[in-house]
């Protein structure tokens, strides 16, 4: 199976993850890359072929007929390239890696080890936040009652290459930044998706990739540590991604990896309120590495295809 692909928003962090991803998939073939600022210039990471980057219209990427159409733009961007394709190429495979579709009746939102549906033609990859959020929660969710409250840090990569006080070294020189603290857009989709109550504080800091999360989770009943672990490694027993340790993770053990470490378990006194931290890469596993595992699931392949070298 050769699945011929177009990628939309190649410029920034993810489009650049997913391009050197791709060059070692052996089932994908990418044919265009669109990039207004980098129109001309070759595709360096892309290794099977030449390829130049162009700057392609909603009409341009339909006409192409691809397999595959990857739109990896900021939030708001998606639509004019789905409707131009659901009009001219109703059968193209769509993965949307913004916020756009997380809510949409139609699409399947797939978080691979957490819930992930058999058939899909358009995809919507869960926020980085809300993977680190869901992956920390689900294992335990059927013991959850009350409110989960998160708090994440995430490397200046997160708010993408548009210049913003989010990504200004100068600001985030020596600190650490928080923002959105009420109502923020992956706060509403875990709760959503989780059927849950949870709060969420995100910040930003200094250093380039990867987040780090703590939730605090209210438990219906006493649980030891023990118990708490056990659930972890039953519900991920065979996602070879997610590893369980009873340390709690550093993002420098997942930083440029597709892994994702869960661990840090505490519990108080009475043994009802549970803490956990996950750790995991914004840009591989919050991002590029995850679309790359729902496009295999789409396609009907190993999921862990292109993903089995190491980086």
């Amino acid at each position: 199976m050769t699945i011929k692909t177009v990628l939309v928003g190649a410029r920034g962090y993810v489009g650049s993850e997913l391009i050197s991803i791709l060059s070692q998939h052996a089932s994908i073939e990418l044919i265009a890359a669109s990039s207004r600022e980098l129109e001309g210039k070759t595709v360096q990471q892309y290794t099977k072929s030449k390829l130049t980057y162009g700057n392609l219209t909603p009409e341009d990427v339909a006409e192409l007929s691809a397999d595959l159409v990857i739109l990896s733009l900021p939030n708001g961007l998606a639509s004019q390239f789905v409707e131009s394709l659901e009009q001219k190429r109703g059968d193209t495979t769509i993965i949307d890696l913004s916020a756009d579709y997380r809510f949409k009746e139609g699409w399947s939102y797939s978080l691979p080890e957490v819930y992930q549906p058999q058939t899909m033609t358009r995809i919507s990859n869960p926020g980085c936040y809300a993977t680190a959020m869901q992956l920390s929660i689900a294992p335990v969710k059927h013991l959850v009652q009350g409110r989960v409250s998160c708090f994440g840090i995430s490397g200046y990569s997160g708010a993408g290459t548009t210049p913003s006080d989010k990504n200004n070294t100068e600001l985030l020189n020596n600190n650490v930044m928080p923002y959105s603290l009420a109502n923020h857009l992956h706060e509403k989709e875990v709760s959503h998706h989780l059927s849950m109550d949870i709060k969420f504080s995100p910040h930003v800091a200094e250093y380039f990739r990867g987040i780090t999360l703590t939730s605090h989770i209210p438990l219906k009943r006493p649980l030891s540590l023990t118990d708490i672990k056990s659930c972890y490694e039953d519900f991920y027993q065979k996602s070879t991604l997610i590893k369980v340790q009873e340390p709690p993770p550093q993002i420098r053990q997942v930083s440029n990896t597709f892994d994702v470490i869960i661990g840090g378990f505490e519990l108080s006194p009475d043994g009802q309120h549970l803490a956990v931290s996950c750790a995991l890469d914004n840009l591989l596993k919050g991002a590029a590495s995850q679309a790359v595992q729902n496009i295999n699931i789409a396609f009907e392949l190993p999921q862990l295809e292109g993903l089995k070298q190491g980086r």
